[in-house]
């Protein structure tokens, strides 16, 4: 009886602990926030987590990188599926993000990643669309 009894109470605990520790899924309106849409964008690049990044990130918006003399472009549908194979994969940088431009309905990010040899830089453009804040233009430059 004392082993059932002591079972239950770890179980319990075990419960509770659960309960209290687990990020707690953000509501329907938090998800329309500018802070929400940065921290999916910055969770998918830095940390390897996409819950909530194709939802940020308006389906016209357009990405580019400068390597070199070299300008590529991607779509959403680009960027979505390239980081497929990297679910979960943790970047070996200091990720850091600021405002650098706001003008009420229109936002721009400066989000650096530091690695040990070089700096990756996102200027992330976020417009509130009435419907939410969304991701609808992101600029990269290697440095």
């Amino acid at each position: 009886m004392k082993t059932t009894i002591k079972t239950a109470i770890i179980a319990l605990l075990l419960t509770v602990t659960y309960n209290f520790t687990k990020a707690a899924e953000p509501n329907a309106n938090e998800k329309l926030t500018m802070r929400y849409a940065i921290a999916a964008y910055v969770d998918a690049f830095a940390h390897g987590r996409f819950d909530g990044l194709a939802e940020v990130v308006d389906d016209s918006a357009k990405f580019s990188q400068t390597r070199g003399q070299k300008i590529l472009s991607f779509s959403k549908n680009d960027i979505l599926e390239s980081l497929k194979g990297q679910q979960n994969v943790e970047q070996n940088c200091k990720t850091t993000s600021q405002i650098v431009e706001n003008t009420g309905n229109l936002v721009v990010y400066k989000v650096q990643m530091k690695y040990e040899n070089f700096a990756r830089i996102n200027y992330v453009t976020m417009t509130d669309t009435g419907a939410g804040w969304k991701i609808t233009n992101v600029s990269t430059v290697f440095n």
